[in-house]
């Protein structure tokens, strides 16, 4: 119990800042010299809850600063971030997430909304949260345009509309009420401990955020609008028309020339150029460059970096309430273009200095060197350097150690080359006669990617067979020739598909492997062998998408809207991110610094001298307690900026496995799966 003799706070915050809280994320958002907190609602023990409003000269007590500060307190809020930042830029001290406790996280393991007035509406909710809030929040807390109507002014105060503002303040503390009564209506599922170190953890990673080389961002930008400049003006010159960008008037220009074309998309306009020459094959080059957008996450992490030089918040934890992945969030550090620059040191440095006609003239394509670029603008701060690390093929590793595919185990714990290993299963040709570039090893590569939890010829189209050169003809083929060579994998997607339907059907518990479900309170949970669950809100039997009977639930479509779902077999496990956030747990005890992780790598700001690849990928690849006979490998390199993964760096990269159930441990080094 801390200080003040309370055990909980429920807080909920009003805010104004001249920053886009969407765009920039809430620490660029707090950080502004502009920002400034309007009200401070909030309750003790679910007690009545009060209001004290700072706009109008109010101050938060002494007894709620303590609170504040007081780790034997348990904050709780709704996207606690948001308020835990903003409250630490308020009192001029970084305010630990050790005591703070996200609702929002809390519902979002349940599968729920991401949205307090989302989750309030679902659990029905005796209080929901106010509909007028999106207008006063644009009234009371953003930038207003000066018109002579306002007298000029560029922001509306609680003395330019008192009614509005007692609204408002009726607003915050109806926001206190709904995240309380969410609370109340999950009391039965409280986060697991073990979950609420893993957010402390992200929460530490998001405040500590990464470094941005600037200058390099700001060149990036600057270089964009130059060859934008170049391309549009030959454009003009080539086609002769008033604007080279519009879809009709270029469609008649081309229609002038005997080309008849329904859509000037990329890949319509790249299937003509492969016909095309003379002046209609350089205006169609001209399209593709005039409509490649290549700047779009630089301006992102302009937007987004805080005075310190840093952006903070790139990754929320639980993000994808569906796998319980963190998401990407501002830059989208999940989707970043790949590097295949050979020369990544010197095309970066071209940049940095401006040399922009060097850069056209070394380089085919500006825009693509851009885009490659963008990895690299986070860097290490000044005496540190990068480790990164990533588990290998982490996802088929699991499949395989959940469902007992024991050629791939052996696999895995031996040479690890499983693209080559999954060609020899399917088409039974020797291992060592399918070679790095052979048509074999590229339609193994392409199965394993694509087949893994269920895939079949969309999911091959998808991942980019056609493009790879295989044939429409082949993929049916190809889908079956690696689910025969996968009989483990197949019978159990389908055996855990019975068992959850079971579990439904029957209201008990059913177990597959390591794999349990069990139903209660109308929720079906998939229990993973770490002991996390995944919730499938109100699950029943109904027609799938295939006309077919299965397994329904509700929650969170594409359109982002609550709505009945279907899923089956394959989609009801994943455990690769729980094996990631313990080995991040893992290097947070071992003293390193995380700036960000995507996917299955962790980034590692680490002083120069201190450490290894090896030992990072030494701690990467060790069991968690809940694993027994799964082969874990990492691969690691160090650099000065943000890279590449493995592609073209294998003479920097280490490779290391643990022991096996042998008890043998094998290292590699060389080149990777």
């Amino acid at each position: 119990m801390g200080e003040v003799g309370y055990k909980t706070q429920a807080i909920d915050i009003e805010t104004f800042s001249d920053v886009d809280l969407i765009k920039c994320g809430v620490y660029a958002y707090a950080d502004s010299p502009a920002f400034e907190i309007l009200l401070f609602a909030y309750s003790f023990d679910d007690e009545e809850t009060k209001i004290i409003d700072l706009a109008q000269g109010e101050q938060l007590t002494e007894e709620i600063k303590n609170a504040l500060s007081d780790v034997g307190i348990i904050k709780t809020a709704f996207n606690a971030n948001f308020e835990r930042t903003c409250l630490s830029k308020y009192m001029g001290v970084r305010l630990s997430p050790e005591s703070w406790v996200c609702t929002a996280v809390q519902s979002a393991m349940l599968a729920l909304p991401l949205s307090l007035e989302g989750v309030g509406a679902v659990l029905g909710l005796s209080e929901q949260k106010l509909k007028e809030g999106k207008d006063l929040i644009r009234y009371f807390c953003v930038p207003c345009k000066p018109t002579k109507t306002n007298g000029g002014r560029s922001r509306n105060l609680p003395c330019h509309a008192p009614e509005k503002w007692e609204q408002f303040k009726t607003y915050c503390i109806r926001d206190v009420d709904v995240e309380k009564g969410i609370r109340q209506k999950l009391h039965k599922f409280p986060i697991p401990e073990s979950e609420m170190a893993f957010y402390r953890l992200d929460q530490e990673i998001n405040d500590r955020g990464v470094l941005v080389d600037r200058e390099l961002v700001e060149q990036s930008i600057t270089c964009d609008l130059l060859h934008k400049d170049i391309v549009t003006n030959r454009a003009y010159e080539v086609t002769g028309l008033e604007n080279p960008n519009s879809v009709s008037q270029l469609k008649g220009w081309l229609s002038e020339r005997g080309v008849e074309i329904d859509s000037l998309s990329k890949g319509a306009v790249a299937e003509l150029i492969e016909d095309a020459d003379g002046e209609v094959l350089e205006a169609l080059k001209l399209r593709l460059l005039m409509a490649k957008t290549s700047v779009k996450k630089y301006e992102a992490i302009e937007r987004s970096v805080c005075s310190d030089g840093r952006v903070h918040g790139l990754l929320q934890f639980y993000g994808a309430n569906r796998t319980g992945r963190w998401a990407g969030r501002l830059v989208q550090v999940q989707n970043l273009p790949q590097n295949h620059i050979s020369d990544l040191e010197l095309a970066r440095s071209l940049v940095r200095r401006g040399q922009f006609e060097e850069l056209e003239l070394f380089y085919e394509s500006t825009p693509n060197v851009l885009s490659e670029l963008i990895r690299t603008a986070f860097i290490p701060k000044e005496g540190c350097r990068f480790i990164v690390a990533d588990f290998s093929a982490i996802e088929a590793r699991v499949l395989a150690w959940l469902s007992g595919e024991q050629w791939r185990l052996d696999v895995f714990a031996t040479h690890g080359k499983i693209y080559e290993a999954s060609a020899s299963a399917m088409f039974g040709v020797p291992m060592e006669e399918i070679t790095k570039g052979s048509p074999l090893r590229q339609k193994g590569k392409i199965a394993e990617l694509a087949l893994g939890y269920g895939g079949a010829v969309g999911a091959l189209t998808s991942m980019g067979a056609l493009a790879m050169g295989l044939s429409e003809e082949e993929l049916p083929g190809l889908v079956s020739t690696w689910r025969n060579a996968n009989p483990h994998i197949t019978q159990f997607w389908w055996d855990v598909d019975e068992a959850a339907v079971r579990a439904v059907r029957e209201r008990k518990e059913t177990q597959v492997g390591l794999i349990r479900f069990q139903y209660a309170s109308g929720i079906l949970f998939a229990m993973l062998p770490s002991g996390r669950k995944l919730a499938y809100v109100k699950p029943r039997m109904g027609v799938n998408k295939y006309g077919r009977d299965g397994l329904t639930y509700e929650g969170v479509g594409e359109n982002k809207k609550w709505e009945r779902m279907d899923t089956y077999g394959p989609k009801l496990v994943g455990t690769s991110r729980d094996i990631l956030a313990e080995a991040m747990m893992r290097l947070k005890k071992a003293g390193f610094s995380i700036v960000f992780h995507v996917h299955d790598e962790a980034v590692l700001e680490v002083p120069e001298g201190e450490s290894s690849v090896e030992e990072v990928c030494r701690i990467m690849a060790e069991q968690p307690s809940w694993v027994h006979g799964l082969p874990l490998r990492a691969d690691g390199y160090e650099c000065q900026f943000y890279k590449p993964p493995f592609e073209g760096l294998q003479d920097e990269t280490v490779y290391f496995n643990r022991k096996f159930p042998n008890g043998k441990e094998v290292e590699w080094t060389g080149d990777g799966v």
